[in-house]
């Protein structure tokens, strides 16, 4: 009975080291199949193509190809210090362009919060127009329920400006009492452990709660390939357009789009994040914080930054 047992367990860790590799290996075929078919996920006048976008987009192919370019990657800079410094970079780049330009969501929803407290308060309108041309005309409370979304902006599209930023709160236990390459591998270690694994579970979550509210019938993370072609014969776009109140703010798919995106973001900088830790673990603390672009209140409001 222990040597069946035994034999079970190392079977089903040879049986998971061989389907890892398969995946791997796999992955670089179906990149390849992917960029030289695009019409069979890309030409959405096919209801086919379409299922076969929702379907890939939260499947375990896609995830290997995602994880063997990491891989793929990871080596190359390995090699050539200056490729990963450039990746991240790169990386840091994007989140703080992101963050930087949808951060003036912040202005305009306080903005429009002013705008609205007028036409109710003072001008006692129960509707808002702008346009130029074709007017556009809502509800005040669909502008007061669109408020959310600026939110969501700022949260969903800043997390990661945040983070090169240094602006996330970090309970610290032990890391301010460790030495400068301890917390590098306490960073790698949560980069790997902690940020991925929660991006891609956050992904596989909105990925399908965000296609659920897109189209009919509502796709499953459970079903396979064929099952979604097969229900792509029924296939019609029904968008949500479901306000919590009879006048109010309609467009709540925004907010499943900005949740993958989210997931994506979170995900990339996981990486840079990873690989900044390496770098600076490798070639010691001189390296700390090299290539960072932070922001800067100006010259003399030094002791304000960095506290959070």
């Amino acid at each position: 009975m222990q040597e069946e047992s035994g034999i079970t367990f190392f079977g089903a860790i040879w049986g998971g080291l061989v389907w890892l590799i398969q995946n791997i290996a796999g992955a670089f075929y179906n990149f390849g199949y992917a960029v030289t078919h695009p019409q069979l996920w890309l030409d959405w006048s096919d209801k086919a193509s379409v299922m076969r976008f929702v379907y890939y987009g939260g499947s375990v192919d896609f995830f290997f190809v995602v994880f063997t370019a990491f891989l793929v990657l990871t080596g190359i800079g390995l090699y050539y210090r200056n490729v990963m410094w450039a990746m991240v970079r790169g990386l840091e780049g994007l989140a703080n362009t992101t963050g930087r330009f949808f951060a003036w969501a912040g202005l305009l929803m306080v903005l429009q919060q002013i705008i609205i407290v007028f036409m109710q308060r003072v001008f006692a309108r129960p509707d808002i127009s702008f346009g130029f041309g074709i007017p556009f005309s809502q509800d005040v409370s669909w502008f007061a329920e669109e408020l959310k979304l600026y939110n969501a902006l700022v949260v969903c599209l800043c997390v990661t400006y945040t983070f090169v930023q240094g602006g996330h709160v970090r309970v610290d236990l032990i890391y301010s009492g460790i030495s400068f390459r301890a917390k590098r591998v306490v960073d790698m270690l949560g980069s790997l452990l902690f940020m991925m694994p929660a991006a891609v579970l956050t992904w596989m979550y909105g990925w399908y709660f965000l296609w659920r509210h897109l189209i009919v019938p509502k796709p499953s993370a459970s079903d396979s390939l064929e099952r979604l072609v097969m229900k792509s014969r029924a296939l019609r776009w029904n968008v949500e357009t479901i306000g919590f109140s009879p006048n109010g703010f309609n467009a709540y798919f925004l907010f499943k789009i900005l949740l993958v995106l989210f997931a994506g973001l979170v995900f990339l900088h996981a990486i840079a994040f990873f690989y900044r830790s390496f770098l600076e673990f490798a070639e010691g603390q001189g390296s700390e914080n090299k290539y960072l672009d932070k922001d800067s209140l100006g010259e003399g409001e030094e002791a304000y930054e960095g506290t959070h």
